[in-house]
């Protein structure tokens, strides 16, 4: 139902090439060099995902590999020189090959360097390996043109593309004088979502809520919050996708944790359970949040607690719209984030809502942005009040996917209900299914001994 196709068009990701180096153009003018664009790594204990920046250019899932944007218009990858040895042991759906350059996109494939000893590249390459590329690059600081790439001045933006550019400025130790980063460009690029990306987040979003739905089934008393994980991530996997981030189900006292994620608890009744998952489809992510009652019906406090966060979600989705801030301190008054500490102060939590109303969504979780600037039609944002109160062991967070448009904004979640009674009904339906089945599994017994038949 939700499968990704492994074949895929490139053009769009060839008009986003193209655009990105208008971009750069008409932000350096009389600039002269190459936009260079790292892939990822493949890591030893993780599945591999390319890095996001540059699957945005590139459509390409395969780690290790170079993308050289000549702003002349020409395009270059550059691969591992392990392709042979690699087909044994990994599946890629497109061979990169001079044979498949125009289907992917660009001018020419070449290797980076000397054949490869096994069919993984990593950060801390040898110099051998990298000939090709480092003769490029060689060749542009000896020109005194640019090296236009994602290398951002702070503790942890595009941490592998640093680590490359560093063992490079081994081999080349005057690189770092035409390196220029164009990490803010790209990400004004990636920020605005276009009709293609906003219909892979929708298909992410409706993934979670079949998700959510699965974890509200599973929540019953005595259950430990790793089973609900289980039932979850279940229906991601059986999607086709994974989880965008590690799940969270914190119950009780671990419900008041932001970051929960042991999932080791048990479920009592009385308590509150967090769920706050994700599902990526296409490489683009999903953040839902709800919070369920163990026993099927709020009390009469956390059905206050509840209603606050709720009608703070509710007031600042209606105040979303182009031209507020996602936060801005310097403007209050138009800051999502400041009106709603501010709303929920005036209930008497301020002490209570530790983090921030919501972030930029796309191909990461937490996905680039500008904060400074306004919020502008094609953004996709989160909106995620919460009260976490420790003492009571309440914890409660309703976090909803919204689409910036002209006027306002789309909730791409409208589906995923939230209401406290429609909330309350989706645990006693479970709680109501679970009672039916043990009621038949008893019958079946009872049946099985009046036929005589000895156990």
């Amino acid at each position: 139902m939700f499968n990704v196709s492994l074949a895929h068009d490139f053009s769009i990701y060839a008009l986003r090439r193209k655009k990105l180096i208008d971009l750069v153009k008409n932000t350096y003018k009389n600039a002269s060099g190459a936009i260079v664009l790292f892939a990822g790594f493949e890591g030893e204990r993780t599945s591999f995902r390319q890095e996001s920046s540059f699957y945005y250019f590139s459509g390409i899932h395969e780690p290790g590999i170079v993308l050289v944007l000549h702003l002349s218009g020409k395009v270059s990858l550059y691969i591992p020189n392990c392709v042979e040895n690699r087909k044994k042991w990994i599946f890629s759906p497109i061979e990169l090959s001079q044979e498949n350059a125009t289907k992917l996109g660009v001018d020419e494939v070449l290797v980076l360097g000397d054949a490869c000893t096994g069919y993984q590249f990593y950060p801390f390459f040898p110099e051998q390996e990298y000939t090709h590329l480092i003769k490029l690059f060689d060749m542009l600081v000896k020109n005194k043109q640019t090296i236009f790439t994602l290398n951002p001045d702070n503790p942890s933006g595009y941490t592998e593309q640093r680590l490359i550019l560093n063992r490079i400025k081994e081999f080349i130790p005057d690189i770092s004088k035409v390196v220029q980063d164009i990490s803010p460009l790209v990400a004004s690029m990636r920020r605005s979502k276009d009709m293609h990306e906003i219909d892979l987040l929708y298909k992410a979003v409706e993934i979670t809520i079949m998700a959510q739905e699965a974890a509200a089934s599973a929540i019953a008393d005595g259950m430990m919050e790793c089973e609900v994980q289980a039932s979850l991530e279940y229906i991601m996997i059986g999607s086709c996708t994974k989880p965008s981030f590690p799940s969270i189900v914190g119950s009780g006292k671990n419900s008041t944790i932001l970051h929960y994620t042991n999932n080791n608890g048990i479920m009592k009744h009385g308590d509150l359970v967090v769920v706050d998952i994700g599902a990526e489809f296409g490489n683009y992510a999903a953040d839902l949040t709800r919070t369920y009652p163990v026993s099927g019906t709020f009390t009469k406090r956390q059905r206050e607690i509840y209603t606050i966060v709720l009608e703070t979600q509710q007031y600042i989705a209606d105040l979303a719209k182009p031209g507020m801030w996602l936060s801005n301190k310097e403007q209050p008054d138009q800051s999502l984030n400041h009106l709603a500490k501010k709303f929920i102060a005036q209930r008497g939590y301020g002490d209570y809502f530790p983090h921030g109303i919501g972030h930029f969504l796309g191909l990461d979780v937490h996905d680039v942005g500008d904060y400074t600037i306004p919020l502008q039609e094609g953004d996709v944002i989160t909106i995620e009040p919460g009260i976490y109160i420790p003492e009571e062991q309440i914890g409660i967070r309703i976090e909803d996917d919204y689409w910036i448009v002209k006027n306002g904004v789309v909730c791409l979640s409208e589906d995923l209900p939230k209401s406290i009674n429609a909330i309350e009904q989706m645990v006693q339906q479970s709680l109501e299914d679970t009672m039916h089945a043990e009621a038949d599994e008893s019958d079946i017994f009872d049946d099985s001994n009046d036929s005589g038949i000895e156990h």
